[in-house]
């Protein structure tokens, strides 16, 4: 599925991601648990193509997404929610959930489908459509930027600290929409970066722990 071999990349002359080599299979849903700063958000940034300078080799079913601009990676059917949200304030709810389908061409009635599964998987959304970006608690946001993941992402979800900050109500909704996720779209590999790793104790995980930009030996055993 996703393969990443022997990733390093530095940001303002400062070593961020050193030697990263690991493979994440289809049906996985995988943490990435590290402190602030040990690299979890470059890494995604990474695998979007935010990030284009750097070594090693990123390869999606074999492949090498180097060749893939990142404008162009949401064809490939990867979805990305950012620890910011980065939602489009002036859009309605519904709107931004269909941008990324609607820029990468997919047809309206496909987009339509698509809408619906998505508000089965996160049905919070639905009373939140006609609301404008501008209009959401910060929470809200981070559920609005799991759903358009989930518009584009039909081989790979990428999620950036998605419990931080999150009321404990909105966590239990988060947590039950990955749930439904994985039963909807069970081929689907999910990335999900956090600090604190007992925010994910109620999603089964298998966990990499990132430590100053280097893949570590998880001592916690946390594969719940």
């Amino acid at each position: 599925m996703l393969s990443l071999e022997n990733i390093s990349a530095t940001i303002a002359g400062i070593s961020v991601l050193r030697g990263i080599s690991v493979q994440l299979t289809r049906g996985s849903i995988v943490a990435v648990v590290g402190r602030n700063g040990a690299g979890k958000t470059t890494l995604l940034r990474l695998v979007m193509g935010f990030l284009p300078r750097h070594e090693g080799r990123v390869l999606l079913d074999g492949d090498d997404l180097a060749l893939v601009p990142a404008r162009d990676r949401a064809r490939l059917g990867i979805g990305y929610a950012p620890e910011d949200r980065v939602l489009f304030p002036t859009f309605s709810v519904e709107e931004n959930l269909r941008f990324p389908c609607e820029v990468i061409g997919m047809p309206r009635r496909a987009v339509d489908e698509r809408l619906a599964e998505t508000l089965t998987i996160v049905p919070e959304l639905k009373a939140m459509l006609p609301r404008s970006g501008a209009a959401l608690s910060g929470g809200q946001g981070k559920m609005v930027a799991l759903g358009r993941a989930v518009m584009a992402g039909e081989r790979l979800v990428l999620l950036d600290e998605p419990f931080q900050g999150l009321a404990p109500v909105l966590a239990q909704q988060y947590s039950a929409s990955l749930d439904r996720l994985h039963q909807a779209r069970p081929e689907l590999c999910v990335v999900i970066t956090e600090s604190n790793r007992s925010l994910l104790k109620d999603i089964p995980t298998k966990t990499l722990v990132l430590e100053r930009g280097e893949l570590q030996a998880d001592e916690a055993a946390a594969v719940h």
